[in-house]
């Protein structure tokens, strides 16, 4: 029915698109699909991910840490693995090493990372992997880089000392702001609370962070990708060399603009980590408020990419939005008139008194392709009133029940 398994809701705040979303990790949970809450903000899936038997890890500082150069069971897969494959994954997990240590530097300098410091870094990140017996942290990269040993002289095409020091001139600071700024405590240690291959559901909880700013928040969700992308992909290599059962898995990017504009090309980190989600045996749902989080970017070529998210799901999920929205839509995926009206009827202002609801909570127009699109009510039942609540914070009646307002869906 579909060409890849990616989904992207789009809907106006307090419509219910949490509420679709843990749905759909319920149904597919059951199922026996493990689902990966990939950076919870708020965080909103908490509840639901232990209620079903989930492990729960909470980022933040004196909390749990992530170290964005752990192997995770990428590692520990390849230590059971011989031969040309275990050399290909081991220059798998170099690749995504260097990859998301650029990416924390573009994000800390909000700036490009030059061809030679690349260069260094991954020099660095090769004399780690083979000295230690352990993995490598952020701190050894910089301890290492602040000693200049002759091979990381030679990789900086460096003649002298102080030659070598005009190569890592901008780097080391860049590196030392990632342990010793506004992220220290987070990503500079060993990561604390590995990911449970066999859990049935796993959340990363970084809302203890978010109140910390876009930087942070942006680098934990990109820690929290690539971590989680490195367990699916470790789940398909363990399948494949007959190690451990097949697994499916279905992963949410909630609050996705939170990670995208935190610094010129962090959205193609975002884009290597999603284009392979089929090859992988993994469903994904992106969701954002309007497209226009999409175009607030810092570059036209991110503005681009991050569009391209929304044109390649082949599931487009519509909640409530103006007839504006609508129009940038339209331009990507044809809707016919009865469907904007419908949806853009979902978007009428709610009424102000008491008990009112949203005239759009829980409902939704679903589109594959140039099909038709099917509308779709959700209405809450049992233990989802409770677990689907993400209002509880500002309700001053603590004793309040969704249940007696008569809303469908929060």
């Amino acid at each position: 029915m579909i060409t890849n398994p990616g989904m992207f809701l789009v809907g106006q705040p307090g419509v219910g698109k949490s509420s679709l979303a843990k749905r759909l990790i319920t149904g597919l949970v059951g199922y026996g699909t493990h689902a990966l809450i990939l950076g919870d903000t708020k965080p909103d899936y908490t509840p639901l991910i232990r209620a079903l038997g989930g492990q729960v890890i909470t980022v933040g500082r004196g909390l749990d840490r992530i170290n964005p150069l752990d192997s995770g069971p990428l590692g520990r897969a390849v230590a059971r693995m011989s031969g040309a494959d275990a050399d290909r994954l081991r220059l798998e997990i170099r690749g995504r090493r260097l990859s998301l240590l650029l990416a924390l530097c573009i994000l800390v300098r909000a700036g490009r990372v030059t061809n030679p410091e690349e260069i260094i870094l991954g020099r660095s990140v090769d004399l780690l992997t083979d000295r230690l017996d352990r993995e490598p942290t952020v701190p050894d990269v910089l301890i290492l880089l602040e000693e200049g040993p002759d091979e990381l002289r030679a990789a900086a095409r460096a003649a002298s000392g102080p030659d070598y020091q005009r190569r890592v001139d901008e780097l080391i600071p860049t590196l030392a702001l990632l342990c010793e700024g506004s992220l220290k405590g987070v990503f500079d240690e060993a990561t604390t609370t590995p990911i449970d291959l066999d859990a049935p559901a796993v959340s990363v909880d970084i809302s203890h962070v978010a109140a910390a700013g876009d930087q942070l928040v942006a680098a934990a969700m990109l820690c929290t990708w690539a971590y989680s992308f490195g367990v699916v992909d470790a789940a398909a290599v363990l399948s494949e060399q007959g190690l451990a059962p097949r697994r499916q898995f279905f992963g949410v990017m909630d609050e996705l603009w939170r990670a995208l504009r935190g610094a010129p090309g962090l959205v193609d980190h975002a884009d290597a980590l999603t284009r392979l989600n089929r090859q992988r045996g993994m469903g994904s749902l992106m969701i954002t408020h309007s497209l226009d989080d999409l175009d607030a970017l810092p570059t036209e070529e991110d503005r681009a990419k991050a569009r391209g998210f929304f044109e390649r799901a082949a599931i487009k999920i519509l909640a409530a939005l103006p007839g504006r929205e609508l129009d940038r839509i339209n331009q990507i995926t044809r809707l016919s008139a009865p469907e904007r009206d419908l949806v853009s009827s979902w978007a009428a202002p709610e009424a102000l008194f008491t008990g009112s609801v949203h005239p759009g909570r829980g409902k939704y127009l679903i589109k594959t392709g140039e099909r038709p699109g099917l509308p779709v009510a959700l209405s809450l039942v049992g233990e989802e009133w409770r677990l689907h609540d993400t209002d509880q914070k500002i309700r001053p009646d603590t004793g309040w029940s969704e249940r007696n307002s008569g809303g469908d869906a929060r």
